[in-house]
């Protein structure tokens, strides 16, 4: 191994870390250049390159041309959210997961689903609506659209095997997405769906996903009262 192999982008990551935390290097200070800190690691470029790169996606440092790299005055905590299986959701919770679709139709989208979508003019998509059970009680209930011209193979899906939502986690990648969360109350079909009384308070995750500029579904999933979701930072 070379003195310029000697660094991973990992251990030139770890020590400009240790620098910053331990106050070497206020908020606001400038990192110095790539071309340094290459030289004093004894490391290529690209590795220093990878390591700041990777420090200023989690909001640690912010990166600027001309000015350089700088300890950022406010650092940024970033959550990372996967898609869930429910399945496996469940399962984790210690819960027996059974799923039924309680619906699976080729409908025409609603101009809200169009524009959540990005798209402009008429659209048929597979509208699907299920109930996800934990221990026979239900858990979660999902209604989502499904661009099939994006997932053509899900039209021939074994949906009352395998749910929607394992179904295209395992089958369709996506490249980007966006989601939110809110309260809201049990509509009359939410309401039946879960077995719980209208204008019961919901938990509600609104999530859309992409492929490049192909939309590929959207959908909403209504949690009961008492589900808690949690994340790290």
């Amino acid at each position: 191994m070379t003195a310029r192999q000697g660094h991973s982008h990992q251990s030139v990551q770890k020590e400009l870390l240790r620098r910053i935390h331990s106050g070497e290097w206020l908020p606001g200070a400038r990192i110095p250049g790539e071309v340094d800190l290459a030289e004093e690691f004894g490391c290529a470029r690209t590795t220093v390159n990878r390591a700041l790169r990777q420090m200023a996606e989690t909001g640690i440092v912010e990166r600027k041309r001309r000015s350089g790299t700088h300890v950022a005055l406010t650092p940024i905590r970033k959550a990372t959210l996967q898609i869930p299986i429910i399945r496996q959701e469940v399962e984790e919770r210690g819960g027996v997961y059974r799923h039924m679709l309680v619906s699976n139709r080729r409908e025409q989208a609603p101009s809200s689903i169009r524009a959540r979508l990005g798209l402009s003019g008429p659209a048929e998509m597979l509208h699907l609506q299920t109930v996800h059970l934990s221990d026979n009680r239900p858990h979660m209930f999902e209604d989502r659209w499904v661009n099939f011209s994006a997932s053509p193979d899900i039209l021939e899906a074994p949906l009352e095997d395998i749910s929607p939502n394992e179904w295209l986690v395992r089958h369709v990648p996506y490249s980007r997405g966006d989601i939110s969360f809110s309260a809201c109350s049990a509509s009359g079909d939410v309401a039946e769906a879960l077995e719980i009384a209208i204008g019961s308070p919901l938990f509600l995750v609104e999530r859309t996903t992409w492929m490049n500029t192909t939309p590929i579904t959207t959908l909403k999933m209504f949690y009961p009262e008492g589900f808690r979701f949690s994340t790290t930072l």
